[in-house]
C-alpha cells in the first residue's frame, strides 16, 4: 500500500469511527455554513484564488453528501454575499461562471436525489445568464421534499430585514394591514427564507469568529461552531466532529432546565 492509499485509508477508518458516535436522533434539523477561506487555501498553495474556489466546491459536494447520507433536511449555504459584489470585477466574473459551471453539472443529482434547490438574496443582482439558470433550476425542483439546499446568492441580513420592513410599510400604506398585526410570523413571511426552519448549527470555517451579516434573524438561538479549518480542507470527518460537537450542547431557548427534586 502506497503513502496515498494509506492516507485514504486512515480517513475512511477515522470516518467510520465518527460516525459510530453519532446519536442519529439528535442531529441537528437545519445547518447553515459560512463557507470561508478558499482565497487564503489557495495563497498558501501559490495559485490563484479561483483554485481556493473551485476546490471549495469539492469540499461542499462533501458535506452535501454528509447531510443527504444523515437524513439532514435543510442546509443553507453562504454562497455570495452583498459585500462580494465589492470584490475586483475579474473575480466576480470567475465567481459567477464557476456557479453556472457548478449548477449545471449538480442540476441532475437536484433530481436524483428529490433536494429543492431555494436561491436566497436580492437574485435580481445576478446577471442575466446566472438568474436564468438559477430560477429555471428553483423551479423545477420546487417540489422536491428529500432535502432543501438554500444558496444564499447576493445575500445580506440586513438588506433582507430591510426588504422585509419595506414590504410591510407598503402593506400598511395600501390599509391591508395595521401595525398593531406585526409580529414576528408576520415580520418572518417577507424574509427570503420563509417555510424553513432556523437553523439548529452555524458552521463557519477559517477561525474567523463572527456572522458577517449572514441570517441575523433566524440565528437567534442557532448554536454556533467555528474551526480554523480552511473551507477547502473542510471534509467528511471535519463536518462529523462538528455534528459531534453540537450534540454536546444543552439547547434551552431561554428557559430553565429541570432539576429532579430531593
Amino acid at each position: 500500500m502506497n503513502e496515498f492509499e494509506t492516507a485514504v485509508e486512515t480517513r475512511h477508518i477515522a470516518e467510520e469511527e465518527l460516525r459510530d458516535q453519532l446519536e442519529l436522533e439528535s442531529l441537528p434539523q437545519h445547518i447553515a455554513i459560512i463557507m470561508d477561506g478558499n482565497g487564503r487555501w489557495a495563497a498558501q498553495r501559490s495559485l490563484p484564488r479561483i483554485a481556493g474556489h473551485k476546490e471549495g466546491l469539492r469540499a461542499l459536494q462533501d458535506v452535501l453528501d454528509i447531510g443527504y447520507e444523515l437524513n439532514i433536511p435543510y442546509l443553507t449555504i453562504y454562497a455570495f454575499s452583498q459585500e462580494n459584489w465589492n470584490r475586483p470585477e475579474s473575480e466576480i466574473r470567475l465567481l459567477m461562471g464557476l456557479l453556472e459551471q457548478y449548477l449545471t453539472k449538480e442540476r441532475q443529482r437536484f433530481h436524483e436525489r428529490k433536494v429543492r434547490f431555494l436561491p436566497i438574496g436580492r437574485l435580481e443582482q445576478l446577471p442575466s445568464s446566472v438568474l436564468a439558470l438559477v430560477s429555471e433550476i428553483a423551479d423545477e425542483t420546487r417540489h422536491h421534499t428529500t432535502q432543501t439546499l438554500a444558496v444564499a446568492l447576493s445575500y445580506g441580513g440586513r438588506a433582507e430585514i430591510i426588504d422585509a420592513v419595506q414590504q410591510l410599510a407598503l402593506e400598511v400604506q395600501m390599509g391591508s394591514l395595521s401595525p398593531d398585526q406585526i409580529d414576528e410570523d408576520r415580520f418572518e413571511q417577507h424574509l427570503t427564507t420563509w417555510g424553513l426552519p432556523d437553523p439548529d448549527l452555524l458552521i463557519r470555517t477559517s477561525g474567523e469568529t463572527r456572522i458577517s451579516n449572514f441570517l441575523p434573524w433566524q440565528i437567534v438561538y442557532t448554536e454556533l461552531y467555528f474551526t480554523r479549518t480552511l473551507w477547502p480542507d473542510f471534509r467528511r470527518c471535519e463536518t462529523l466532529l462538528a455534528l459531534l460537537d453540537y450534540q454536546k450542547r444543552e439547547r434551552r431557548f431561554g428557559r430553565v432546565p429541570q432539576t429532579v427534586s430531593s
